[in-house]
């Protein structure tokens, strides 16, 4: 995924409107504190936007991320669905909630790129700005909470596909939190199947961090060994 800094470091997993604001500080710098009526920056105080301005700035605590757990959180924020959470993952899983009885092929525009000075063909980075700005132009336009979440998860589906295409791999092994996500996980499994892939994804141990744990567990076995 597209890089981008995160204000606050890990006070952004309990605040996706930092995500937010880390990404489109990304995508349109400063300016992206006059926008008022962007839900992410109305969700802060002046005093609050000046220090998230500086932070980002300077660099000051704003680690850089590609994780697309805080991608979903930012996408939750742009459209208002939640700006603080009180567990870890609340966000993500509302944002998969706000898709039950929304049936649509849409998918927002999640091109692939080459990264800057880069000649290998393995590298390459998925682009959300193009998605950002279509969902920001949704909004906007009041298209409602479960049509953009639709379009975002079938971006990302079919931003796997075109990855796993483009690797040249027919085998597909998907893994990590996001794939907790029902809807991501079975539509995803689908298209790679419709186009001749071999998607393997978890059955018996969990994506997320209870699949780190047992791999840990492992780990520490065979030291003993």
């Amino acid at each position: 995924m597209r890089p981008f800094r995160l204000p606050g470091g890990d006070q952004a997993v309990k605040e996706p409107r930092r995500s937010a604001i880390g990404l489109l500080y990304e995508m349109s710098g400063d300016s992206i504190f006059e926008q008022k009526n962007v839900a992410p920056v109305a969700a802060f105080s002046p005093r609050e936007l000046a220090t998230l301005e500086t932070m980002l700035a300077k660099k000051l605590n704003s680690p850089v991320t590609t994780s697309m757990g805080r991608l979903f959180d930012a996408v939750a924020s742009l459209i208002n669905l939640r700006q603080q959470i009180r567990f870890e993952g609340q966000a993500a899983m509302e944002l998969e909630f706000a898709l039950d009885g929304v049936n649509t092929g849409e998918a927002y525009p999640l091109p692939i790129e080459k990264p800057a000075g880069t000649t290998d063909k393995s590298e390459m980075i998925l682009n959300w700005s193009p998605m950002i700005e279509a969902i920001l132009a949704d909004v906007e336009k009041g298209v409602s909470v479960g049509i953009i979440s639709a379009k975002f998860h079938n971006a990302l589906l079919e931003g796997i596909v075109a990855v796993a295409k483009r690797a040249g791999q027919d085998r597909v092994v998907l893994s990590g939190g996001c794939f907790q996500n029902r809807y991501l996980t079975e539509h995803v499994v689908r298209r790679l199947q419709a186009e001749g892939f071999r998607p393997y994804w978890h059955q018996r141990v969990p994506p997320n961090d209870g699949g780190i744990a047992l791999g840990q567990v492992v780990a520490a076995l065979r030291r003993k060994e």
